[in-house]
């Protein structure tokens, strides 16, 4: 950027995603990475305890880490769910686990939520939650130990134990929906919200 171009705004990401910090940064969204250390397994148990949907889940989350990392100015809090006939799946502590999850997801369809919250000078401005339709090939467990094989641990502590957007698309026949969403961030509704704002991109 020369002297004369105007400044441009940044935001607090706090995730730790890789990816999700690459579709800000590819769209020209400034951002520093402040990760929020939150209980997401005792918040994601208390809400399904009370009845809360995969979406309020995905939400509540997304929002009880923005709050954490909030200062001043604009904080992204992210989070998604993955439900499988509305069991909420957590990411896979293991690979024993990852193909136990594999093999209940095959050919199946299940959803991904993908919740973003922004806050400003620690007060909730906006949010949204994206929803993805994803229908899994019928996997035989061949198949599922092959995929893991070149997979882990690159895919550990990603719900579903895939990377749609690598060699996981090999295990999908159909996804329906936000591809933004699937990679874990409604990056549409953010950007036109943004540019509402009077955001100056990169």
């Amino acid at each position: 950027m020369d002297s004369f171009s105007s400044p441009t705004d940044r935001l607090v990401l706090a995730s730790g995603s890789p990816i999700r910090a690459e579709m800000l940064a590819r769209v020209g969204i400034a951002h520093d990475v402040k990760i929020a250390r939150v209980d997401e397994d005792a918040i994601r148990a208390a809400l399904v305890a009370d009845g809360a949907t995969p979406r309020d889940v995905a939400d509540a989350l997304a929002e009880a880490k923005a709050r954490k990392s909030a200062g001043q100015g604009l904080t992204l809090g992210c989070d998604q769910i993955l439900s499988l006939k509305a069991e909420i799946f957590a990411k896979p502590a293991n690979r024993a686990e990852a193909a136990d999850h594999l093999g209940r997801l095959s050919g199946q369809t299940h959803h991904l939520y993908s919740a973003a919250v922004l806050y400003e000078d620690a007060q909730p401005v906006w949010r949204h939650v994206g929803v993805a339709r994803l229908t899994m090939h019928k996997l035989t467990a061949v198949e599922i130990e092959s995929y893991l094989d070149r997979a882990w641990p690159e895919v550990e502590g990603c719900v579903g134990a895939y990377q749609a957007e690598a060699l996981g698309a090999r295990l999908f026949a159909r996804i329906e929906g936000d591809w933004f969403s699937v990679l874990g961030l409604p990056l549409l509704e953010l950007c036109s919200h943004l540019r509402l704002r009077g955001w100056r991109f990169e």
